[in-house]
């Protein structure tokens, strides 16, 4: 028996991309899933669009926050609600390919790994690939993470029975950095599947489109939630913007 996957999904006035996203976790090969989608006060139809999910398939699992929290808040709602012996992250507007948890899942348990993720493309907001692959590291401790993140955060599954459950710092951007952060304290590595099992919807109205705006996230993340040094934290936030700017190349 596949050992039970919990898939935490966060959802936001995304109504535009939610079913896409749902469909790829129904066509899934793997079935022992539930997926989790927080609704965090969304103000357009997504409720009633999630809501036809969640009537013809038991295994999807909906919860509308009472008001606007953010993605933290959010996530942290459905990690509550998980019963998985695998947590996995997936945001409303990315997609997965229907082998996403068998083949990741069996890179874990073959290689006994408890923190996985994988490489990833880039899609438009019109599910259009934009050729571009993002490759993950084949590991990577806490200061590989700081110093410049390869990890896709719809491509993470975990190992709650290893692991156990963890509460995501309240901050609006990369608190999927802080989450993986923490988990490295406990967890030596996160490994990474050479594999494009995910794709990632670019989206130019969204907070992370805009690097200037996130450079605030970076040091709230850097100083307020790891504590690291003004002198440390600067040398990081100056290594993201020449990695970026590597990248704009």
């Amino acid at each position: 028996m596949n050992k039970l996957v919990s898939i935490i999904t966060p959802a936001y006035n995304c109504a535009k991309y939610i079913s896409a996203t749902v469909i790829s976790v129904l066509k899934q090969d793997y079935n022992n899933w539930e997926l989790i989608i927080i609704d965090d006060f969304s103000t357009d139809n997504t409720k009633e669009i999630i809501q036809e999910f969640v009537e013809k398939d038991k295994r999807i699992k909906y919860f509308l926050l009472e008001s606007n929290y953010g993605t933290a808040t959010a996530r942290n709602k459905g990690i509550e609600q998980a019963n998985g012996h695998y947590i996995a992250f997936l945001d409303s507007d990315d997609l997965w390919v229907e082998n996403k948890l068998s083949n990741q899942i069996k890179f874990m348990e073959s290689n006994t790994y408890a923190f996985t993720c994988t490489d990833y493309e880039q899609i438009n907001e019109e599910g259009q690939l934009l050729n571009k692959r993002i490759k993950t590291k084949s590991k990577t401790n806490y200061n590989g993470v700081l110093l410049s993140c390869p990890v896709g955060n719809s491509t993470v599954i975990y190992d709650v029975s290893k692991l156990g459950k963890f509460k995501i710092p309240n901050i609006r951007k990369r608190n999927d950095d802080a989450l993986w952060l923490q988990i490295l304290k406990k967890e030596k590595y996160i490994y990474g599947l050479g594999e494009v099992l995910m794709y990632y919807r670019v989206r130019h109205n969204s907070i992370s489109s805009n690097k200037f705006k996130l450079i605030k996230y970076h040091w709230k993340l850097y100083r307020d939630i790891e504590r690291l040094s003004i002198i440390r934290s600067i040398f990081h936030i100056c290594c993201w913007i020449f990695l970026k700017a590597l990248k704009i190349k």
